[in-house]
């Protein structure tokens, strides 16, 4: 199973574009409220309705943990304390991680991007300590792949798609959307 978390005021075009280009690919992905709430409000008012709560997630059987940018959705992902425990508990076990526009900013905080080449939403470079700015719209290193803003959701969320089921469902999947 794979994880895309939700915070309040998370970028809505970010969340909504992987979770729907996974599970176009058959990929498992499962909407997670970091609140007590299964209902999450966007950057833009857009209230979704997430599939689970934090304290319901198997971490144990989780794939991809995914994080969407947006402010204050960032900043609420990276106060999260048990969710950045996951994160790191989930690096630390070899598994991926990927984080899109100023998300990428908890990877960075957490120092999980060390040595990595990663992006971001421009403005927020200084939060991916020990990384190696890339200058690639969204960039795979080793198991992390970073994306650098709204504009890119839909490439973001092909790269995962294409290092969970390869390049051919990728690219069988976009050419089924344009």
């Amino acid at each position: 199973m794979n994880y895309i978390f939700l915070a309040p005021g998370f970028e809505e075009i970010e969340a909504l574009t992987v979770i729907d280009v996974l599970r176009r690919a058959d990929i498992w992905v499962k909407s997670v409220s970091i609140t007590d709430d299964l209902t999450v409000v966007g950057a833009h008012a857009i209230q979704v309705a997430a599939d689970c709560l934090l304290k319901d997630v198997d971490f144990a059987t989780a794939h991809y943990l995914i994080l969407p940018g947006g402010m204050p959705g960032a900043t609420n992902l990276s106060n999260c304390k048990p969710l950045t425990a996951h994160l790191q508990a989930h690096y630390e076990s070899q598994k991926p991680l990927a984080a899109i526009c100023a998300a990428p900013l908890v990877l960075g905080r957490l120092g999980l991007l060390q040595g990595l080449e990663a992006i971001c939403y421009p403005g927020f470079e200084h939060e991916l300590q020990g990384a190696s700015l890339s200058h690639q719209n969204v960039v795979q290193s080793q198991r992390v792949v970073t994306a650098k803003g709204p504009a890119y959701a839909l490439d973001f969320a092909l790269k995962l798609v294409a290092d969970i089921k390869g390049d051919s469902v990728a690219e069988m999947i976009k050419k089924a959307m344009f």
